[in-house]
């Protein structure tokens, strides 16, 4: 699994003009890409990391502030560009498969006390964030 890590101060994603997940404050916004060989055990891995990841202000993580996360799912993360001009989707894993596994990480993470708020698997979304600092990291499990 593979996540992209923005701190920031508000996010929020909407589908079709309407606000599906927001989060006010100092948060994660959390982009989600799930690939062939991924698992439940690596969704609850990404879960803790993103918990307990030291990235907040003061070198702080959710788990010490209470500071909520957005996930969103994000296919596009295992696009391959390399080659051509057109992104190749073959490392990403196909939604029968990827939606689970973002679920598992939302349910992971609320398991573990976080606050969580989500987009929708599959959808057309709009993401608004402010990216504070800004702070964004990758993490692979």
């Amino acid at each position: 699994m593979r996540a992209v890590v923005q701190r920031v101060d508000g996010a929020s994603v909407e589908v079709d003009g309407r606000v599906e997940g927001r989060i006010d404050g100092e948060g994660l916004c959390v982009l989600v890409g799930v690939t062939h060989e991924d698992t439940p055990a690596k969704a609850a891995q990404l879960a803790r990391k993103l918990w307990s990841v030291r990235i907040l202000h003061g070198e702080k993580s959710c788990s010490d502030t209470g500071a909520p996360l957005l996930v969103i799912s994000q296919f596009t993360l295992y696009g391959d560009a390399r080659k051509g001009r057109r992104p190749t989707w073959n490392a990403a894993a196909p939604g029968p498969v990827a939606e689970p596994l973002v679920d598992e990480v939302v349910v992971q993470l609320r398991a573990l006390g976080a606050e969580v708020a989500t987009g929708v698997f599959g959808a057309e979304m709009k993401v608004s964030l402010t990216n504070d600092g800004p702070f964004t990291v990758l993490l692979e499990v």
